[in-house]
Order: C-alpha cells, then structure tokens, then sequence
C-alpha cells in the first residue's frame, strides 16, 4: 500500500482503467475530500453534494472520460467535470446563492485588497462568519475562492476546471477576495468562545 501511495493520480488512472479496484479506493480516497467539498460550497446542499462526488467518479470508469494530460492534472479535470454537474443541478432547479450581480463589472474599484487577504481574515473572523461570506458571493466568484483558497488549485488547474483563461481567474480571484472583505466587514462583532483559527482550508 506505500508504493500504492505514492503513485501520481495518472498512474492510478492507469491503472483503475486496467480494472484495477485497488486504484479507484486510493484515488478515490485521495481526491473524494476536495471534490465534496467543491460541490458543497457551490451547491449549498450534502446531498447534491454526494451526488455529484459519486457522479464525477462514475466518469473516471468510462473508458473514454475526455481526461487529456495535456492540457492540465487529473485534479484539475475532476473539479471541472463536479462543477458541470452541479450547474446542472442548480439549472434543475436547485437554488444558487448570488446576493451581487453576478458580473465581473459589479465590484467598485475602491475594494482593490492585497494579493493574499485570507490569512489576516481567518485569524479575526469567525469560521461560520466565512463559511457564510462565501456561499453568498456570486457563483463565478465563490467557485474561484472555494477552487483556489480553499482546495489550493494553481491558477492553470482552476483555469482547466472553469473553462476560462488563467487571467480571467486572477481576475475573479482578486474581486472575490475584496467582495469576501466587505462581506465579513459588516461581521466584526466577536462571536463567544472563538480562539485561534486554523487556516481557512482546514476548517471549511
């Protein structure tokens, strides 16, 4: 099981497209977390949440899943394909939290932030205060913090997984991050009982 794990996700997948089951548990385990995890901030829902984890692993057993190595990392692909599936469930009917227009033009410009904001944020705000700043951003601007600060995507990968180019994600980033700011402004009252916060990813 250590060579096991410490095989790259496209060995694994070469390895559960031999019929290999050992490979689907560890690259399932492996990747199964953050694909949950995308799904729940995006669709609000465990439920759709689930389905959509178990949906986008039921695509990695075709034989022809459309993964290209090419053109970015299996992880890259697997967020990608979860957030078409719960597009598809939020066009089903399924309620998508966007309390700002959701255009890139909707963001003053005086709401310009530093490059890496989160940290200061999780160390004087409360973990349920974020928790609800993100769900009520925009959906093009929450997918991008849940995919790049919280699950740790680099910009090529979130690019792959959005289908936009990596400037378009640098760009919705900054804007998510300054709207994340103004949201958890109008949060400052301390909530009884926190202490240290764990990095944003950890908790969320």
């Amino acid at each position: 099981m250590a060579q096991h794990a410490a095989e790259t996700d496209d060995e694994l997948l070469m390895r559960l497209r031999s019929g290999d089951e050992e490979a689907f548990v560890a690259l399932y385990r492996r990747r199964q977390g953050a694909i949950y995890r995308f799904a729940m901030h995006m669709s609000g829902s465990p439920a759709a949440a689930e389905d959509v984890t178990q949906d986008v692993f039921l695509v990695l057993m075709r034989e022809e899943c459309g993964y290209d190595p090419e053109r970015g990392t299996l992880s890259g692909y697997l967020f990608g394909i979860a957030r078409k599936l719960v597009l598809r469930g939020l066009e089903r009917g399924r309620s998508d939290v966007a309390l700002e227009p959701d255009n890139d033009e909707s963001l003053p410009p005086e709401l310009a932030v530093e490059d890496d904001p989160l940290v200061d944020l999780t160390r004087r705000e409360g973990i349920e205060a974020l928790r609800r700043a993100v769900q009520a951003l925009p959906r093009r601007y929450r997918e991008v913090v849940v995919l790049c600060d919280l699950e740790e995507l680099d910009y090529a990968d979130a690019a792959l997984a959005l289908g936009c180019p990596i400037g378009t994600v640098r760009s919705r980033l900054h804007r998510a991050r300054a709207l994340l700011l103004e949201k958890l402004s109008q949060e400052r009252r301390p909530r009884p009982g926190m202490g240290a916060l764990k990095p944003l990813r950890c908790v969320i």
